[in-house]
């Protein structure tokens, strides 16, 4: 590996990893990723020569290119630690905007539970007016309450009797 790609690749290990901020991570990851694209290229070029597909291509490679695929799958190791270390700056900058949008929350509940109301002040004149009710009155006739029981026990006892 080159002194550049040996930079990038142990940046993003442990204890280096933690020390970029979220835009640096950004930057790293798109520098592995078209390094981990150019060695996929090479691979694929490769195993088509080996089939007999192509023609050698260049007479001279990069020095660096040989075992592209164990390349490869390094660069793409990093590539996975660092999108596992923006997924989890992520999800952390989340869950804080979320417990900061539910303490909010809770400290407008809390404010709505004591809300004070204004007096009400004189009352003009005499005050309130009763307002009449709209319900349908409703009379019942004293000779009425009662007689419809009164009337089943009698027609009960007139069958009664008959038997």
């Amino acid at each position: 590996m080159s002194h550049e790609e040996y930079g990038a690749i142990r940046a993003s290990h442990h204890p280096d990893i933690y020390a970029l901020d979220p835009p640096g991570l950004e930057k790293l990851r798109i520098r592995v990723r078209q390094m981990r694209d150019k060695e996929q290229t090479l691979v694929r070029q490769k195993q088509r020569e080996r089939r007999g597909k192509a023609e050698p291509r260049g007479s001279s490679f990069p020095a660096t290119t040989e075992l592209p695929l164990q390349r490869m799958q390094v660069f793409a190791g990093a590539l996975k630690r660092l999108n596992k270390e923006i997924s989890r700056i992520r999800k952390l900058e989340a869950r804080l905007a979320n417990i900061d949008a539910a303490r909010r929350a809770l400290a407008m509940r809390r404010n709505a539970n004591f809300t004070s109301y204004p007096a009400a002040g004189d009352a003009a004149k005499n005050g309130m007016n009763p307002q009449p009710s709209r319900r349908r009155m409703t009379r019942i006739s004293g000779k009425r309450i009662g007689s419809i029981s009164q009337a089943t026990k009698a027609s009960q006892a007139k069958r009664d009797s008959r038997r």
